[in-house]
């Protein structure tokens, strides 16, 4: 199993998203992204997405230098679209639209549409915290077969349909929610399938309906589904990403003909919290949450309490220093990938070698 440095990981990232087709800059931003993700603990939204990258961007499902199409533009409200782009440089482009109109107008929602992979959505939630920014969006997920079975329900009829929210904190460490509503994202049941694991009890049914922990029900097989988290509120928050992120904005939904692609639409709230006071107390008042929360005395079985985004700049810090581990089977789909848009089997075998001090290239 590779241990990769996050260069190492940028570079190949880059390397990829050119051999499909993106121009300097798009792969640059793409390739940043997947960092990020890897980087955050994120696994499921790293490079291990770039062999689906490599696929969908051959059957035409994902289209590099896609511009962004402006649908409708008044103001405060936008709507756009994405024509199957590159999801991490679409998405970026919104967000930086969407803080600019919140500047102008004190908020900004705005509608994206018709995007291929968005990758990971904190992203974006850390982009308009760190500019001073309160964010949500409300996220759903086509073209592929759905993956999530809601509330009593045997069969999948949702895709995984993230939503994710943030606000900006003190000692820039924002407060910040990103999650799928499912138990588990599907990226996940991936990497678990790859490195040979199970899923953790609660997270998967089989065909059947039935609670399973082999990830086999789900990748290749896929006659099982994901279960939404908290039963019944996750569902219901999974139904409301689904009617806000794409039917509100005209964005394709799962119950529509799939092309075998992976599309995301999306409402996002961007909101300039200085319209509501002095932006430097709101944000020690956002960290005295945290603190306030972390006060609290332990629980039985716990070491210690974390606040949303806390996990992922641990992680964060510590995979820079040691380095980001890629799972066999996850690694030997990332070369074949690799492979097919022109890098080298050389430059593969740099990336491994180029691994940080005290931690092999491969175990």
């Amino acid at each position: 199993m590779p241990t990769l440095t996050a260069d190492a990981v940028y570079r190949l990232a880059e390397r990829v998203a050119a051999g499909i087709g993106s121009g300097e800059d798009e792969a640059a931003e793409v390739a940043d992204h997947l960092l990020r993700a890897n980087l955050a603990g994120h696994d499921s939204h790293g490079i291990g997405m770039l062999p689906s990258y490599v696929r969908i961007a051959a059957q035409g499902l994902l289209v590099p230098n896609a511009e962004l199409q402006t649908v409708a533009d008044t103001g405060p409200l936008l709507l756009l679209d994405a024509a199957r782009g590159f999801g991490q440089r679409m998405v970026a482009q919104g967000i930086r639209r969407a803080i600019e109109r919140a500047r102008q107008f004190g908020v900004c929602t705005m509608g994206l549409r018709n995007s291929a992979h968005v990758g990971r959505i904190g992203t974006y939630g850390e982009m308009c915290a760190e500019a001073g920014m309160a964010f949500t969006a409300f996220v759903n997920v086509a073209d592929d077969p759905p993956w999530q079975a809601p509330w009593g329900c045997r069969d999948a009829r949702l895709g995984t349909n993230p939503f994710c929210a943030a606000a900006p904190a003190a000692e820039g460490a924002p407060m910040l929610l990103d999650m799928a509503t499912t138990t588990i994202a599907f990226g996940k049941v991936r990497v678990a399938h790859n490195s040979g694991a199970p899923v953790p009890e609660g997270a998967i049914i089989d065909g059947e309906g039935r609670p399973t922990t082999d990830p086999t029900a789900l990748v290749g097989q896929h006659r099982g589904a994901l279960v939404s988290f908290g039963r019944h509120k996750g569902s219901g928050l999974a139904v409301l990403c689904e009617a806000l992120g794409a039917a509100v904005t005209g964005g394709q939904r799962a119950d529509q003909p799939k092309r075998g692609g992976i599309l995301n639409s999306l409402l996002a709230t961007v909101i300039d919290v200085s319209r509501f006071g002095d932006l430097a107390t709101i944000r020690q008042d956002v960290q005295t949450v945290a603190t306030n929360i972390k006060g609290s005395r332990l629980a039985p079985g716990f070491d210690e309490i974390l606040v949303p985004g806390e996990p992922e700049r641990r992680m964060a810090a510590k995979r820079r220093a040691e380095g980001i581990p890629v799972d066999a089977g996850s690694w030997r789909q990332i070369r074949e990938a690799a492979l097919a848009v022109g890098v080298s089997e050389g430059e593969l075998d740099a990336f491994e070698r180029d691994a940080p001090r005290g931690a092999g290239a491969v175990a």
